[in-house]
């Protein structure tokens, strides 16, 4: 598993794009997020931690890269960039 901390992804909108991002540079990778955290959690087929860690980068985001954790699925809420409404 590879973990990245996205301290500017803050909502639903910014989870979206990194997940599109993600599969577009590895079609087959799981993705787990965890906003209250800013944790992308990644587990991939094909790319490796370099090539996701750009793809994030290149959706508009500062990746940096961290150790796995586990994601709290009650932990799961949001904040909002300005993307939703």
């Amino acid at each position: 598993m590879i973990a990245f901390e996205v301290q500017d992804m803050t909502c639903g909108h910014c989870a979206s794009t990194i997940t599109k991002a993600l599969k577009s540079a590895d079609r087959g990778v799981k993705v787990t997020i965890d906003l209250p955290k800013h944790l992308v959690l990644i587990e991939p087929t094909e790319a490796d931690a370099q090539q996701l860690q750009d793809a994030i980068a290149e959706a508009g985001y500062t990746p940096v890269r961290a150790e796995a954790a586990q994601v709290d699925p009650a932990s799961q809420g949001s904040s909002c960039c300005g993307h939703c409404r």
